[in-house]
């Protein structure tokens, strides 16, 4: 058996390299909400879960839905219920708290290229030419839909969870700036 190491000061001042930041997403109030326009949902998922007791199974039901204005606002919601038609209201609801802004460019693309993450689901979305319309899996295409985004390229890595691949397209939403307030931090003209 090997002799154990003695702990040297420098252990306990390692820092992991693969540390990120999370991105701060600011949401929309709702004075914003009530502005930004008539709002439409998309569900994409309804899943069952059964416990199981003395009678037998009992089912509950859980939806994903996304809400956006298809001009710029985006969010998702997420809602459980014991049966379908509540669980859907209750994500139509919580998807009209989590609205985020999302920067378009004339072209209905996004302004740069970005990678989101959630959990192990990695997204790559890249900005494409008019024309290419939404290249995507269903998940990132109704979020992208409900943007307002109309060509887009994206390219999804490690987890396919339905709810974390959402979540990672919104953060890489969220993480898109402008020209103008790229200009804004590095001050300087672009």
């Amino acid at each position: 058996m090997l002799p154990a190491r003695a702990a040297s000061p420098s252990d306990r001042l390692r820092v992991p390299t693969n540390t990120t930041m999370k991105t701060h997403v600011e949401y929309l109030d709702h004075a914003e909400v009530e502005e930004s326009g008539e709002l439409s949902e998309q569900l994409l998922r309804v899943n069952r879960c059964a416990t199981v007791v003395k009678g037998g199974r009992r089912f509950s039901f859980s939806g994903l839905c996304v809400v956006g204005n298809r001009s710029g606002v985006v969010g998702y919601g997420f809602g459980k219920a014991r049966g379908v038609p509540a669980a859907i209201e209750k994500a139509n609801k919580d998807g009209r708290k989590h609205l985020q802004r999302v920067p378009l460019t004339k072209e209905g693309s996004i302004p740069h290229e970005v990678i989101g993450e959630f959990c192990s689901a990695r997204i790559k979305l890249i900005p494409a030419s008019e024309g290419t319309g939404i290249i995507a899996g269903t998940s990132v295409r109704a979020v992208a839909e409900m943007a307002g985004i109309k060509n887009l390229l994206s390219k999804s890595m490690g987890s396919t969870n339905p709810i974390n691949l959402v979540k990672a397209t919104l953060d890489a939403l969220a993480q898109l700036r402008t020209p103008e307030q790229v200009e804004e931090l590095r001050s300087t003209k672009l």
